[in-house]
């Protein structure tokens, strides 16, 4: 009876070693052994005595659970659930014992990675051969070279963002530049939607330049883009174009009675007077405009000719106040030259 203890405890100490998520069953079903690693599965509980399939589901052959059943299914792969959260999923197979009992050796599958979390599972824990091992430092390593990857992206996208903002930004008033027309407008007339263009020149700029400075012209440039953005929604676009040069692009407006309502409360705000350290400056806007509504199929350079000729008619009425493009403007005489 010594000796066959003896042999009992070689065994389980071979197969702690060699698989170390092993279970041997006596005749009845019961654990008479348990690898390490299964035990870790466990919280750590002495598994000797408790039945194996009261703490393992067989999911896959589905061949019963008699130790007879058991027995046939030696060398077929099986497929097992832990009965306990998070219910692990396992593979085993098992080998019949000369005394009518069986040794399992169970594995973790495609859930290692899952396991190796909810177990805290290390090295240790897998025998010396196991190519698991090996897989989840590969995964780890995939891991890591995918995070790094990802956050590299994420900075290039950053800078690429950054660069196009930038490159669409007029450094002095902060409002969009020139190069940002087209892809507005061009976003717009893609998505059929309704939007009126509008030019504006500041009247009297060459004034303040000459009288107070670059310096008072930088500064009015600022309080005009900053006017500007007040009378405007989120959604529209003010870009300035150059000089005293801006185009404002007012999506979703059809309506020329509110469009004129726009134009007037922005020439009214530009002619107040602009503080500049003890003067103060004084310009008004001249306004042309033009609706896509009164286009087939809106074309950018077209709209932007009518729109600055709507200007110039503005500008030829005595400044400080708005013209509607109309086809007439095109055959009403010379164009007046911009002041």
């Amino acid at each position: 009876m010594v000796r066959q203890n003896n042999k009992a405890e070689a065994l389980g100490g071979l197969l702690d070693i060699l698989c170390p998520m092993h279970a041997t069953l006596d005749a009845t079903g019961h654990i008479t052994h348990a690898g390490p690693t299964l035990n870790k599965l466990f919280a750590g509980q002495d598994l000797t005595g408790r039945r194996f399939l009261e703490l393992l589901e067989l999911r896959r052959p589905r061949i019963g659970t008699s130790m007879d059943q058991l027995r046939r299914a030696a060398g077929v792969k099986l497929h097992f659930a832990l009965r306990v959260p998070p219910r692990t999923e396992l593979k085993g197979v098992l080998a019949p014992l000369p005394d009518g009992g069986v040794v399992v050796n169970l594995s973790f599958g495609i859930s290692v990675v899952e396991a190796v979390r909810d177990y805290a599972l290390t090295s240790a824990d897998f025998a010396a051969t196991d190519l698991t091992v090996e897989m989840l430092y590969l995964v780890e390593a995939k891991s890591a070279a995918m995070e790094a990857s990802r956050k590299l992206n994420l900075r290039l996208q950053g800078a690429k963002l950054e660069a196009e903002e930038q490159a669409f930004t007029d450094t002095l008033t902060g409002l969009r530049n020139r190069r940002a027309l087209e892809p507005v407008l061009g976003r717009l007339i893609e998505a059929d939607e309704a939007f009126a263009l509008v030019n504006l020149d500041l009247d009297y700029f060459k004034r303040v330049n000459d009288t107070l400075g670059h310096a008072a012209g930088d500064h009015v440039l600022q309080e005009v883009a900053r006017i500007l953005l007040e009378e405007t929604r989120g959604e529209d676009t003010i870009i300035r174009t150059g000089g005293d040069e801006f185009v404002l692009i007012l999506a979703r407006l059809s309506d020329p009675e509110r469009l004129s309502d726009i134009a007037i409360r922005l020439i009214e705000r530009l002619e107040r007077p602009i503080a500049f350290q003890d003067s103060e400056c004084r310009i008004s806007g001249s306004i042309g405009a033009a609706l896509s509504r009164d286009y087939d199929r809106p074309d950018i350079a077209r709209m932007m000719e009518d729109a600055d000729i709507a200007l110039y008619a503005a500008k030829a009425r005595g400044r400080g106040c708005h013209v509607l493009f109309t086809p007439d403007l095109r055959h009403g005489g010379p164009v007046p030259q911009r002041a």
